[in-house]
């Protein structure tokens, strides 16, 4: 199963982008998407995660700031960051885990905060 992130680019400190990742085929059974971002010089870190029946769960960095959500029918997650600042500038990823420890990685996508 291939994904590919789309939504990322510049964008100026308080602006906001709504990141998007779409995976190839769709998945019968259980499937758990999450959102990652790997910012310069340092480890990739989880952002959140959601099942396919919709249940999200944020790590402490992002809750309240990003709001993830998803389409189960076409088999995309998005990512919502509003007030973004330059901190948040990173290559923001998508995984897909399923069936028996399946999972699948996207290319990633840019996203610069900068003025």
């Amino acid at each position: 199963v291939q994904l590919v992130e789309s939504g990322g680019g510049l964008v100026q400190p308080g602006g906001s982008l709504k990141l998007s990742c779409v995976a190839s085929e769709r998945i019968s059974g259980f499937y758990v998407m999450s959102w990652y971002r790997q910012r310069p010089g340092k480890q990739r870190e989880l952002l959140g995660s959601i099942s396919r029946f919709g249940n999200v769960n944020y790590q402490d960095s992002v809750k309240g700031r990003f709001t993830m959500s998803g389409d189960d029918t076409k088999m995309t997650i998005f990512l919502e960051m509003p007030s973004l600042t330059p901190e948040d500038t990173a290559v923001y990823y998508c995984r897909l885990n399923y069936g028996s420890g399946s999972e699948s990685w996207g290319q990633g996508t840019q996203v610069t905060v900068s003025s």
